[in-house]
């Protein structure tokens, strides 16, 4: 602890006074196994140049990035249009990449050995035939679906119908009508043929004036 009020109290500080202090070695690092003094400061100032240009570069890139901006607000660009023009850009290098390039002939290759293998074939065969055995199923049942209806038709006609009650009932009174039509057909040609039918019109007067 230093006492203040001791009377050797500036003799510290006079000994500090007089050490000399290099700064430039305080404020420099060791230097990395392997460098010396020469290298390793010539490393520093290149270390600085790059520093430079990259806050340069930053600069002018912050610049460009506003006028790029100011052109995209006049001509009515959206960020949206950017964002399309983007992802268009985007896929268009993915197309053109030679991984893609490549991916998609080993893909047509793959397409090439699937389609050709005797596998494929036979399942493209099996599937035909099962298309066509359906197809005649179905036709075959619209054939049953059609002869039976033709045949509940025509078995209106049969003679067990015609002996029903229903059907008795119609013919009667189909032969009631019969009956009375024919009844007043005689008795108008009756009367056309009477003598008294003759009389009983009176002479037509055909004299001259």
């Amino acid at each position: 602890d230093i006492n203040l009020n001791s009377p050797n109290k500036g003799l510290l500080s006079d000994a500090m006074t007089d050490v000399p202090v290099d700064s430039a070695a305080s404020a420099r690092t060791l230097a990395p196994e392997g460098l010396t003094l020469a290298e390793e400061e010539e490393l520093r100032s290149e270390l600085a140049k790059v520093e430079e240009e990259i806050g340069t570069l930053r600069q002018v890139l912050a610049a460009k990035e506003r006028h790029c901006g100011e052109l995209k607000r006049k001509l009515g660009l959206t960020p949206l249009d950017g964002l399309k023009q983007n992802l268009s850009k985007s896929w268009h290098d993915v197309q053109v990449s030679n991984a893609y390039v490549k991916t998609s002939e080993k893909l047509g290759e793959w397409n090439d050995k699937v389609t050709q293998s005797d596998f494929y074939k036979k399942t493209q065969e099996t599937l035909s035939q099962a298309g066509q055995k359906t197809s005649a199923a179905l036709s075959n049942v619209g054939s049953v679906i059609s002869r039976s209806s033709y045949s509940i038709r025509h078995s209106i006609s049969m003679p067990a119908m015609r002996n029903s009650a229903t059907f008795k009932s119609f013919e009667d009174r189909v032969g009631t009508i019969k009956s009375r039509v024919v009844g007043s057909r005689e008795n108008s040609t009756d009367g056309l043929h009477s003598p008294s039918g003759a009389g009983d019109k009176p002479p037509q007067d055909n004299a001259p004036f």
